[in-house]
């Protein structure tokens, strides 16, 4: 091993699994509260304090980072940028653009609804409106620091992969007049790009952070909560024999029932984990964070308000199917990513 990858492992075990962290978290159980992590009831209280805490760290730590550097790209700036591009360069760059934007399902609408009134084609905001809360920049740090680099980075590319697909198919069938008509007549403001300070833009991005936060805290605690319950108390055997790796329902499963929830991407990874740990496959598990995320009922309720029914379901059944097509992939292949 080079001095480079120990330097690597230990910067990722530190500040990204936060170890550190752990340990702390291991020694206040067990000499505060006086149990034993070993147990189902310490192990409990261990794995909900340390994966909250590091969960709000690095969540506020990368939104702040992110909306820092978008403070420099306003929807406006982004529309231009995008509508520059055509066809499928448009769509990877929409898909792109939606992978830097700390947005849930139900923030991404009102997106857009903008980009689609300023004139984009409705493939391109459909490829942002996929990407946007399936892939962002902080759910790829906080999948490294759960999973591993390889995990993380093959999940940005699958879910690229499939806002450009799902864009692109919609782009094809030239469905535009399924989009409601106050869409297209919606006035889009062309407000000249803001001159901002330095002190400006942080501000802008403390903001971001305090209203991401107080959009996802209950679904990160929520999240945690049942992740805590899996890894501590639900027995393996269980979990084995309803989502078992070798259950060929199990990505089928685990995406229909994923889609009528909702929560954001962070109050999910969790849960995520907890299966994997409790022998679930990896795509199974994926499936459902993906399903939970990109699926969601009140995010589907909204658009609906925007789009006819037959858009929405062209919309759904290409996610849908793309999110099992992703998921048994995962579990076929993703032992080459432990």
């Amino acid at each position: 091993m080079t001095i480079f990858s120990i330097i690597f492992e230990w910067l990722n075990n530190q500040l990204l699994k936060m170890e550190w962290l752990s340990n702390l978290i291991k020694l206040l159980v067990e000499n505060v509260f006086g149990l034993s992590v070993q147990d189902r009831f310490g192990g409990s209280i261990h794995f909900f304090i340390y994966d909250v805490i590091k969960i709000f760290i690095l969540l506020s730590v990368l939104i702040f980072t992110i909306s820092y550097i978008q403070s420099f790209f306003p929807p406006e700036r982004t529309r231009k940028i995008l509508g520059k591009y055509n066809g499928v360069s448009a769509n990877i760059l929409g898909a792109l653009l939606g992978t830097v934007t700390p947005f849930c399902s139900c923030s991404s609408i009102p997106l857009f609804i903008g980009f689609t009134s300023a004139g984009l084609p409705i493939g391109v905001t459909f490829s942002f409106l996929i990407s946007s809360p399936l892939v962002d920049l902080a759910s790829v740090i906080l999948l490294a620091s759960i999973f591993n680099w390889k995990i993380a980075i093959a999940y940005v590319v699958v879910g690229v992969i499939l806002a450009v697909i799902g864009g692109t198919i919609i782009s094809k069938l030239k469905l535009e007049k399924y989009v409601e008509s106050f869409v297209y007549n919606n006035k889009v403001l062309e407000a000249g790009q803001e001159e901002l300070s330095t002190r400006d833009r942080i501000d802008f991005a403390k903001d971001q952070v305090l209203d991401i936060i107080k959009k996802v805290w209950m679904y990160i605690l929520i999240g945690v909560g049942i992740g805590a319950a899996i890894h501590n108390w639900i027995p393996e055997s269980i979990i084995s024999a309803v989502l078992g790796q070798d259950k060929w329902y199990s990505v089928l499963l685990a995406t229909f029932v994923g889609v009528p929830m909702y929560a954001d991407i962070f109050g999910t990874l969790p849960i995520a984990e907890a299966l994997v740990s409790k022998g679930v496959g990896l795509g199974t598990a994926l499936s459902f964070m993906m399903a939970v995320t990109a699926l969601s009922l009140p995010s589907m309720i909204m658009l609906k308000k925007v789009v006819k029914m037959k858009l929405l379901a062209i919309f759904v059944g290409i996610v849908t199917l793309g999110i099992i097509i992703i998921g048994y992939c995962f579990n076929t292949f993703g032992y080459l990513l432990m």
